[in-house]
């Protein structure tokens, strides 16, 4: 078994595609910019994101027609300089929620939300310190 992508299900899907897209510049499998469906991959790794218009799902399943509400998933991306990377994004139009700062000796973490509001986390894994 392979973990193909991770899926998240949206209502505006023109305005995730370019965070996705354009602020955090993960490459697009199609440049399908208003779906239904597009998966986005970083330069490096196997991994990928993909959304998926929440209404045509709901159409499938009989059900999920109502938004999400709360915090149900976070996409965690592992950077190497988190700073650079930070100062990147918001002037492309990112708000960082918070950080870069330290979550643990082992990592620095910046979190921020994508337009329907799924958390995002950057990482940047740090040495073990002797």
């Amino acid at each position: 078994m392979e973990l193909a992508q991770i899926r998240l299900l949206v209502s505006d899907f023109a305005a995730c595609y370019r965070f996705y897209a354009e602020v955090l510049g993960l490459k697009p499998q199609s440049g399908a910019e208003n779906g239904p469906y597009e998966k986005f991959s970083p330069s490096t790794g196997s991994a990928g994101i993909a959304l998926q218009d929440r209404a045509m799902m709901a159409g499938m399943l009989g059900e999920l027609g109502e938004a999400a509400t709360g915090h149900r998933s976070m996409v965690v991306l592992r950077l190497d300089d988190l700073d650079a990377y930070c100062e990147e994004i918001v002037s492309r139009g990112a708000t960082l929620l918070h950080g870069p700062a330290p979550m643990t000796d082992r990592m620095r973490v910046a979190h921020l939300k994508d337009p329907e509001g799924n958390l995002v986390e950057l990482q940047e894994w740090l040495l073990l310190r002797p």
